[in-house]
């Protein structure tokens, strides 16, 4: 049988540093602040941005939501996004992806500040990334799955990952964080021909097709770790992941669930970045 790891535990142990670190700022008058920037009120957001909450307010970090309607105007969005670049009191920011159609993220990429860009929006946090550079922030998700690996002592230097999934805010950024821990990777995507011949012969596969429960037994390796970053509704109505669970554990795989996984930690990642880019305003 395989062994489930939870998200939890992970995201407890960096709440408790964090809340460690926080309370030294208050004693010299400093609490970091996060605002988190939403257009519209899509329900995947609502649920997020309710994990978020109460993670930071449970660490101490004072949160606030500032929502937008859809028709919000580029000029208007953009005008928002400076004023809190250059509110001081601001630590981190993070805006809720992808924007509607009509908000050019091509353009507003750039105008978040990378100090506080605590989700990998502005590509130059995404190049430091690339470059192995530690001061960039890194998108959440592949930074709560290099929590997730390190929690439970899985090491991945010398070992063979496979990526599946290719987006700026999971895929690539995933490969890099990998491969700056000297695994050996290979990055999949939709358009890859004999997918279940090269998932079945990595050490470590990490998913994120957007594809309920697609991932069975004939992709993975006897004994591999995988990583679900998938997060879909069955056909019961019911969250799931990529992966289909009970088809792997027959071959001693160590999986992580959905939900109670990856997405658990994220939040505390979040948390996290924020506490870093306050340490780095305040030079702490």
């Amino acid at each position: 049988m395989g062994l489930i790891i939870k998200g939890n535990p992970v995201a407890n142990a960096i709440s408790e540093t964090l809340i460690k670190e926080v309370d030294n700022f208050k004693i010299q008058g400093i609490i970091p602040k996060l605002v988190i920037i939403r257009v519209g009120a899509k329900a995947s957001d609502l649920a997020y941005e309710r994990g978020i909450l109460k993670r930071c307010n449970g660490i101490g970090i004072e949160t606030y939501v500032k929502e937008f309607p859809e028709n919000i105007s580029q000029r208007e969005f953009i005008r928002e996004l400076r004023r809190l670049n250059e509110d001081r009191n601001v630590d981190g920011i993070m805006v809720f992806r992808p924007l509607p159609k009509h908000l050019d993220e091509n353009i507003i990429k750039y105008v978040i500040t990378p100090e506080k860009d605590i989700d990998c929006f502005n590509p130059i946090n995404l190049a430091k990334v690339m470059a192995g550079d530690s001061t960039g922030f890194a998108p959440c998700t592949p930074r709560a799955v290099m929590e997730i690996l390190k929690y439970y002592n899985i090491d991945v230097e010398g070992k063979f990952s496979v990526v599946i999934g290719r987006s700026m805010i999971v895929g690539k950024p995933m490969s890099m964080l990998l491969l700056n821990e000297n695994s050996t990777v290979t990055t999949c995507h939709s358009k890859t021909l004999h997918l279940d011949k090269i998932c079945s012969q990595a050490d470590i596969l990490v998913v994120g097709i957007g594809k309920a429960e697609f991932i069975d037994s004939k992709y993975i390796k006897e004994g591999a770790v995988v990583i679900d970053v998938g997060i879909n509704v069955d056909k019961y109505g019911r969250m799931c992941g990529d992966v289909d669970i009970k088809s792997c554990q027959w071959k001693n795989v160590i999986v992580t669930p959905v939900p109670g996984g990856v997405g658990t930690v994220t939040s505390s990642v979040l948390a996290q970045h924020v506490v870093e880019a306050c340490k780095h305003k305040n030079k702490l």
